[in-house]
């Protein structure tokens, strides 16, 4: 029995989806880092400690948020994720033509 949230979705897609997503996560979370580092290297006082408290903690409710691999709105996070350069279209090639065309047209707004 097929999985609702699975249908329309190859065996092969799921595969090229889920890696996409990952490597994407990844590069998010390196991005993170480094401004995490060049933050911590301003770090004077209390008050800009407590700064790169609040700032970790809207970026960690962001990415948790952001990173939902979920076939079913799966499209959306991609176009969000191309339009932010955390991914690349080709790195989908595998999807049908028809979801592609809809991240490519999704990650223009």
């Amino acid at each position: 029995m097929m999985d609702t949230m699975l249908e329309g979705w190859t065996d092969t897609e799921q595969a090229v989806a889920r890696e996409a997503f990952d490597r994407a996560y990844t590069r998010a979370v390196q991005q993170l880092v480094a401004q995490v580092r060049a933050k911590a290297d301003e770090l004077e006082d209390a008050e800009t400690v407590w700064q790169l408290h609040d700032y970790l903690s809207i970026e960690r409710h962001t990415i948790e948020g952001r990173f939902d691999f979920r076939l079913d709105g799966i499209l959306f996070v991609f176009a969000s994720l191309v339009k932010d350069s955390l991914l690349q279209l080709d790195e989908l090639n595998g999807l049908e033509a028809e979801k592609l065309a809809k991240i490519v047209a999704m990650s223009r707004f």
